[in-house]
């Protein structure tokens, strides 16, 4: 990632310190703050929905510097970090603190804190392919992934009856979990770039397809950290993810405590597939994905 959005010397009295008088009298503290973000999509379209607003960044770190006294100033930095970093589209962020009016005991300019912090978000994403030597793809595919992904689980194939649509042969679906430091957008973009170069085109919903890559869920719901989201390019989680048994299958394979937020609930997935019809679903090639790869 090499756009930037990078906010410089917000400044406001805090009460941090481990002496009486800087908690009492309170002093001056000043904040940089440097986010890593996929500009592009902005750049296209001139939305501020597509990017970050600096103004309300500013104000969340005026807020955490006028809020509750801390003794250091490590602790206030990692506090700024963790709230920019949950903003969906920040990958990473360093802040720097600093304290010029530190008591020092000695002349000096300024004393800093500095701390990079970059995402490791949970994410799931469901693969598909029924055009072509599709194991072969799906094998390509979830190595593809490790440029994206750090890699916690594959499960194993599956074979399972198309869903809607026209006719067409059944599938082999797997579903990869890990852990990434990618916007939402951006990983689904990354996506979309693996399936183009697997040949995928979009011409007929719910057709026959060489790779499906489908991002499920970001986050964690167990923990209520998961990203929910609607809009013209991405909806999280997946809306018909808890419906899709060729999903939900293999993910319990590759997850059996899998969480899954279905209108606005969180549910167990070995529970969802337990209430579910499940007959469309039968076991793949006994091949690994990664075995050559892991």
């Amino acid at each position: 990632m090499t756009d930037q959005i990078v906010l410089t010397g917000v400044s406001a009295t805090g009460y941090h310190g481990v002496l009486e008088h800087e908690r009492r009298e309170g002093q001056t503290f000043v904040v940089d703050v440097t986010m890593d973000v996929d500009l592009a999509p902005a750049g296209a379209s001139d939305d501020l929905a597509d990017t970050v607003s600096y103004a309300e960044v500013a104000g969340d770190v005026v807020a955490l510097i006028e809020g509750e006294p801390l003794d250091l100033i490590e602790s206030l930095a990692e506090r700024i970090a963790r709230s920019v970093l949950a903003r969906p589209l920040v990958e990473a962020v360093e802040v720097v603190v600093h304290k010029p009016q530190a008591p020092v005991g000695h002349p000096f300019t300024d004393v800093a804190v500095r701390v990079r912090r970059e995402r490791e978000t949970p994410v799931v994403i469901a693969l598909g392919s029924n055009v072509g030597d599709s194991l072969d793809t799906l094998r390509d595919a979830a190595v593809a992934l490790f440029g994206l992904i750090d890699i916690d689980a594959v499960s194993p194939l599956v074979e399972t009856d198309p869903v809607g649509g026209p006719e067409q042969p059944p599938y082999l679906n797997a579903v990869v979990t890990g852990t990434t430091s990618l916007s939402p957008r951006a990983l689904l973009r990354f996506l979309h770039d693996i399936e183009g170069a697997h040949g995928r085109t979009r011409d007929v919903r719910w057709g026959p397809r060489t790779l499906d890559l489908d991002l499920i869920q970001y986050g964690d719901p167990a923990f209520n950290t998961d990203i929910q989201m609607d809009d013209a390019l991405l909806t999280l989680p997946h809306p018909r993810a808890h419906e899709r048994a060729f999903v939900l299958v293999p993910w319990a394979q590759a997850d059996p405590e899998a969480t899954l937020r279905v209108a606005g609930e969180v549910r167990r997935v070995a529970e969802l597939v337990m209430a579910m019809d499940t007959s469309g679903v039968r076991p793949g090639p006994d091949e690994d994905l990664l075995d050559d790869a892991w």
